[in-house]
């Protein structure tokens, strides 16, 4: 194993979930851009490989809600919503599919982030 992949997997192991959620935000804004250069480019093959990741970091996240508040319905739908645009974008080369998702990510990261801040100032 390399350094990196070392490193990369210590940390993690070792994150707060917190910071594992945040990881999977900014893990789902990478693959979402590569997935559209990949389509820019006509890189078939390549688009579906990263389009299924995002596909998993979204069902991830998915998985991770607490469903016994209410907003993770709400967060759970649009988490859906970025399912069927990724089909899409994978289906129809869709680049403003994509460009959805990405802004729905980020967006997401930006407000998870301020959660977090807001949490460590209790």
């Amino acid at each position: 194993m390399n350094p990196y992949a070392t490193y990369q997997s210590n940390s993690v192991t070792t994150a707060l979930p917190q910071d594992l959620t945040l990881m999977l935000y900014e893990g789902l804004i990478k693959f979402a851009m590569m997935a559209k250069r990949n389509i820019e480019q006509g890189n078939i093959q390549d688009k579906n490989t990263y389009i299924q990741k995002a596909q998993a970091i979204i069902m991830e996240l998915q998985l991770t809600l607490n469903k016994s508040i209410s907003l993770s319905t709400d967060l759970n739908n649009l988490y859906d919503y970025m399912q069927g645009r990724l089909i899409d974008a994978n289906i129809k080369n869709d680049v403003a599919a994509i460009d959805e998702v990405i802004g729905f990510a980020e967006e997401f990261r930006e407000t998870w982030k301020e959660a977090m801040k807001l949490a460590r100032k209790r």
